[in-house]
């Protein structure tokens, strides 16, 4: 993100102003209206699941202040990951907690993706029919850095390790003795992530992940237009 663009301009290398502006501007887009509505869905599906504390704590809104992590959101901003301040969710609350936290878990992900799709289906109609000038070049930097973010925040939530998403749908998997582990070890595991994360080791896996969720969302929204013989 904006820390890769800083480190070219220092190293002597060119940058394209235009898809930086848009790629800043998406981020921001991101922090204020898609992080929240990560952070809705979670409240929303614990609600409707038995759990009310996320209504009792008055975070089922997609007020983006109510959400708002600065520390996560200026590390989306500059490193391409970050996080939103979490809706506390009780599972015992859930018939079945182990359950019901897992798929608690998986609407905030889920949500990234549908955004992410709902903004490959606006992109595609631009690709195919806009003309091609310094605008439509802009939102189309826009809606490209829009759509990745969002594909990178649903894989990067997934990934199997607290305090991550990943991890409360795992645990929906493990046994009591595994569970306390990783709730004895959860601040360790936590450092261990972030240094992995900042060291580079996870990028290639993750993007090929992410990879491999675009095209398929670029196939799918692209397919009514190869219909028409549009495209």
């Amino acid at each position: 993100m904006i820390f890769s663009a800083i480190r070219q301009i220092i190293s002597g290398g060119s940058v394209d102003f235009t898809s930086l502006v848009a790629q800043v501007l998406s981020v921001l887009f991101v922090i204020i209206c898609i992080l929240p509505l990560h952070e809705f869905a979670h409240g929303l599906i614990a609600v409707k699941l038995g759990d009310n504390t996320p209504k009792w704590d008055k975070r089922l809104t997609l007020n983006p202040i109510a959400s708002l992590d600065p520390i996560g959101a200026l590390a989306l901003l500059l490193f391409g990951f970050g996080w939103a301040k979490p809706v506390q969710v009780n599972p015992r609350n859930f018939k079945n907690p182990k359950t019901g936290m897992a798929i608690v878990a998986l609407a905030g992900p889920v949500s990234n993706l549908l955004a992410a799709f709902l903004g490959m289906c606006i992109l595609m109609p631009i690709l195919i029919f806009a003309p091609y000038n310094g605008f439509v070049l802009f939102i189309y930097y826009f809606l490209e850095y829009y759509i990745i973010v969002n594909i990178g925040l649903a894989v990067f939530n997934l990934i199997p390790i607290p305090p991550l998403d990943g991890s409360k749908i795992l645990m929906a998997f493990l046994n009591d003795r595994f569970l306390s582990f990783y709730y004895q070890y959860q601040q360790i595991i936590t450092m261990v992530l972030f240094a992995v994360l900042f060291t580079g080791i996870l990028s290639r896996p993750l993007t090929i992940v992410e990879n491999f969720i675009y095209n398929g969302m670029f196939d799918l929204a692209s397919l009514p237009y190869k219909l028409l013989g549009a495209f």
